[in-house]
């Protein structure tokens, strides 16, 4: 019997962040006409991967644009936290999570930024860490891209998602490029698909066509191809663990 993959978050202060799974709405997918992104199943399922932290406290903060660690003024909406601060310069905003994270053997920890968020004159650094033997924790850290530039983070807003990576995976690939025309069956589905991926948007256009009336191809979302053949395994919600005290 293969043994269950596991993640543990090890609290190594008192308050560390709230930690919760990635969540699927995002505020400006929720304000478009019809909340029309959803309908982009890669987008949902790519907000819902992994863990997300969450930010303790509301705060706004500003770079001037220079490096040493006091170029970053924070202006806190309560009492200023110390898991939020300036400690690389070079307009990098550091948040201290409060954990030591571990994963099952072989499977290191992909820490970056909650996906389709992106926040004006800030943005998410990543890293990858091998959290199957080591005793560090690390911090999540966010670099301006614009000075004098106010960004505001609000409180249970998510700063970080974490989500374990498989060691070696990458390496395992055999990358080629081939021309479409040398898998026959593959070259027929899409071609299939884009001449109705043409005929459809032509058709939006007249008021009382199927097309317009459907609004949206729906194939994709229903896991099925061109010929409505459906695919075992097709994911739309992903199911993933709450963090829970064993």
């Amino acid at each position: 019997m293969k043994e269950k993959l596991k993640i543990t978050a090890y609290e190594v202060i008192e308050e560390p962040m709230p930690l919760k799974t990635g969540d699927r709405r995002r505020a400006w997918m929720d304000n478009l006409p019809e909340r029309f992104a959803y309908r982009c199943l890669p987008l949902a399922i790519a907000n819902q991967m992994g863990w997300e932290i969450l930010n303790p406290v509301g705060f706004t903060a500003r770079w001037n644009g220079r490096d040493g660690l006091d170029a970053i003024r924070i202006r806190f909406d309560d009492a200023p936290s110390p898991l939020v601060g300036s400690h690389f310069g070079h307009g990098v905003l550091t948040f201290s999570l409060g954990y030591l994270f571990r994963t099952s053997k072989a499977h290191n920890l992909w820490v970056k930024g909650p996906a389709n968020a992106p926040k004006d004159g800030i943005a998410a650094l990543e890293g990858v860490i091998e959290t199957d033997w080591a005793p560090f924790s690390f911090t999540m850290n966010w670099q301006f891209t614009r000075k004098r530039h106010k960004v505001r983070f609000e409180r249970d807003e998510p700063i970080a998602t974490v989500l374990p990576y498989p060691r070696h995976y990458l390496g395992k690939f055999d990358p080629q490029i081939r021309n479409l025309n040398e898998d026959a069956g593959l070259y027929r589905q899409y071609t299939q698909w884009r001449e109705d991926r043409l005929a459809f948007n032509e058709d939006l256009g007249k008021p009382d066509s199927e097309a317009a009336r459907e609004g949206w191809q729906r194939s994709y979302m229903k896991g099925e191809d061109g010929a409505g053949q459906s695919f075992a395994g097709h994911e739309t919600k992903l199911r993933i663990q709450d963090f829970r005290r064993p």
